[in-house]
């Protein structure tokens, strides 16, 4: 064989081991009743904030220690404990994306992403009024 197709071959394996690397870090989202059964396991989830329970957040004793619960679309819920501060509009969120491992009695969250609700959202009763106050000045 000559060197240039050693060369393109050892390219090829150490691009497919890149891509096999990678995809170790696609995941898909899970339920909280999903994540229980999977404990230790590194798992993303999509939930509500449950605002039946207080937020528990002290940032002047423990800044770095959050507690909430959280309720995902099919009804499962559970305690989360974050070990960082709490995002801003946490309370005003309209979904949350957390990374972490869930535990015997709480989801152990490493990250969370915020979905909020969009500022973009037509009100129709709004624009409706809106287009008859520019139509009417014409």
């Amino acid at each position: 064989m000559k060197k240039t197709h050693i060369i393109l071959l050892l390219g090829i394996a150490a691009l497919i081991a890149g891509l096999i690397s990678f995809s170790a870090d696609f995941s898909t989202y899970d339920t909280i009743g999903s994540a229980k059964e999977k404990q230790g396991k590194f798992v993303h989830i999509i939930a509500k904030l449950d605002k039946t329970h207080p937020v528990e957040y002290d940032a002047v004793k423990n800044p770095n220690y959050l507690t909430f619960y959280a309720v995902d679309s099919l009804g499962g819920k559970t305690k989360v404990v974050f070990h960082n501060s709490m995002p801003a509009d946490l309370e005003k969120s309209e979904r949350l994306v957390m990374k972490g491992k869930m535990g015997n009695e709480h989801f152990e969250c490493s990250d969370i992403l915020l979905k909020c609700p969009s500022k973009y959202k037509d009100d129709k009763q709004q624009l409706q009024n809106n287009m008859k106050e520019q139509t009417s000045m014409k």
